[in-house]
C-alpha cells in the first residue's frame, strides 16, 4: 500500500484551491504547506486524521502518466465530490455512477483537474 503520492502541477495556487474544493466532501482536506530545504521542492500537503498522504509540487505536469483514486463513503459523497470539482473548474470525465465493467458495485466520478489529470473517486456500494 502507498504512503503517499507527490502530484506535479503547474500552478500550485490555482491546484491547491481546486483539491481543497474537491476533496472536502471525501473528507480530505488542506492540511500542511512544507517549505523544502535546499534542493527540496515546496509541498502543499492533503488528508485526513493527521495524516498527509496527497502532496502537491510545482512543476510541469504530466497527467498522461498517472490515475489516482480517492475513497467515497456513500453515493452522496461522490456525487458532492463529483459537483464540487466541476464547481473549482474541473472538466467532466465520467458523471457518477456504476462502473459495472468492474463490478456492479463499483461506482466511480471521473474529472479532470486544472492540469489535465483524472482524478477519480470511489464508492464500493458492498
Amino acid at each position: 500500500m502507498l504512503d503517499h503520492i507527490v502530484l506535479t502541477v503547474s500552478d500550485t495556487d490555482r491546484s491547491t484551491a481546486f483539491y481543497r474544493a474537491a476533496l472536502a466532501p471525501l473528507g480530505i482536506t488542506h492540511g500542511v504547506h512544507f517549505e523544502g530545504p535546499h534542493g527540496h521542492a515546496d509541498l502543499i500537503g492533503f488528508g485526513s486524521n493527521r495524516a498527509m498522504y496527497f502532496w502537491l509540487k510545482q512543476g510541469v505536469p504530466h497527467p498522461e502518466a498517472i490515475h489516482f483514486a480517492f475513497p467515497a463513503e456513500s453515493a452522496q459523497a461522490l456525487q458532492a465530490f463529483y459537483d464540487a470539482a466541476l464547481a473549482a473548474g474541473g472538466r467532466d470525465n465520467g458523471a457518477p455512477g456504476p462502473r459495472e465493467k468492474y463490478d456492479p458495485r463499483y461506482h466511480a466520478a471521473y474529472v479532470l483537474d486544472p492540469d489535465g489529470y483524472n482524478v477519480e473517486a470511489v464508492f464500493r456500494d458492498y
